[in-house]
């Protein structure tokens, strides 16, 4: 008996404490990066927006993007209006942006509306590198220059700080915005930091034409964006972080589309942790490659959620054998240790924030809304269709 209590102790313990120690590392290695030096600002970019019936938000993006502090002559905003049944194109064109019109029923999602606009930018062959932004985002005026400074050193594919442009709407958004500065900023700099790939994040990156033709985008999945940053890592290429730039949008605060939401992207990275990590550690391997073998690990480090539910269950159980037999004692303080750790790259997010006090109050929610989240993903996703995401305020 005392052999197997130690045995289930283990099994709780080793991913709690594999996924502890690598976002502890993570949290010690996430101070300020370097700006690299100022580019030569020749670059041409085509800015693209995926937008599936944007009409309430597309004008203020798009009047976002002709801010960037960028040569007007060296970029281009297109929106790709995909499937849609609502006057996006025309806003969009009123605006001063290039329009291209999508219509397929069978082949619909985010992924076939890149796909589609990085095609024809390839074809039109004017610009050396594509940046992608969502509909519903506002960028910072130095968002080319930071792309371009990176490519200027050799990068093929930068990814930008991707933030909450609400992060005030709500406790609920609050926590999506600690959640992602510790997700995006803590981990994107400690991973810059040791020159693995920042992955990609959906909303803010860049790659260049060179590498889309190395590279063809063929990323269909409901998180689309980790896919590709994947297929990228297993060529060869890393995503440079960065840091000073970024693209922000909106977070929904109501509990029904949020729930929604959630379900598509963990349920989207659940898919992926299945069909890559595999992959990716035979060609870490294979290739020798420090890239891939982060990609991996990146990707086996469940949600956060996930992760402080393990370490609590080893916590209690822990507490509950060592009462019982006093030899279970040293699971316990693995499991304190693992949680002082876990606690350590919250509150790092919380600091990089910007939510000030109110967002440490707001983490009290935080044991609710993981259950929550772990309640929503018992629920079946019942279609992979690009299901456009109720905005703030509608």
């Amino acid at each position: 008996m005392l052999i197997l209590g130690h045995l289930i102790l283990l099994c709780l313990a080793l991913p709690a404490g594999l996924a502890c120690l690598y976002l502890f590392a993570a949290t010690l290695l996430s101070g300020a990066l370097p700006v690299p030096p100022r580019s030569s600002r020749t670059l041409k970019f085509d800015v693209i927006v995926p937008a599936h019936n944007e009409v309430a938000v597309i004008e203020r993006t798009v009047a976002s993007l002709k801010k960037i502090d960028w040569p007007p002559d060296r970029f281009r905003v297109w929106v790709v209006a995909d499937n849609c049944s609502d006057s996006t194109a025309e806003l969009a064109r009123a605006c001063g942006a290039q329009v291209l019109e999508r219509r397929d029923a069978a082949l619909r999602g985010k992924g076939y509306a890149l796909q589609h606009a990085f095609r024809a930018s390839l074809e039109e062959a004017w610009a050396q590198a594509v940046v992608v932004v969502d509909a519903d985002a506002e960028v910072s005026m130095n968002l080319l220059e930071a792309f371009a400074a990176r490519i200027g050193t050799g990068a093929h594919a930068v990814q930008a700080h991707y933030g909450v442009l609400n992060p005030h709407a709500s406790w609920r958004t609050r926590l999506i915005t600690i959640a992602k500065a510790s997700f995006h900023i803590v981990r994107s700099r400690a991973r810059e930091r040791v020159a693995v790939s920042c992955g990609i994040r959906g909303n803010g990156w860049c790659v260049t034409h060179e590498l889309l033709n190395t590279v063809p985008y063929a990323a269909f999945s409901l998180t689309e964006d980790l896919e590709y940053g994947i297929d990228i890592g297993m060529a060869g290429y890393r995503v440079a972080y960065a840091d000073e730039a970024h693209s922000d949008a909106d977070m929904v605060s109501g509990e029904q589309v949020a729930r929604q939401q959630r379900q598509r992207w963990e349920g989207g990275r659940f898919q992926l942790i299945r069909g890559k990590t595999l992959p990716l550690l035979a060609a870490a391997f294979r290739q020798r490659s420090a890239i891939c073998l982060d990609l991996a690990l990146d990707l086996l480090v469940l949600p956060l959620s996930y992760v402080a539910l393990n370490v609590i269950a080893l916590i209690v159980l822990a507490a509950a054998l060592s009462w019982w037999r006093p030899a279970y004692y040293e699971w316990l303080w693995a499991g304190v240790a693992f949680g002082a750790a876990l606690m350590l790259y919250v509150l790092r997010g919380w600091q990089l924030s910007g939510v000030g006090a109110q967002g440490l109050l707001d983490l009290a929610r935080a044991p609710g809304f993981l259950v929550w989240k772990v309640v929503l993903m018992l629920k079946p996703r019942k279609s992979a269709e690009w299901v456009r995401t109720d905005r703030e305020g509608e």
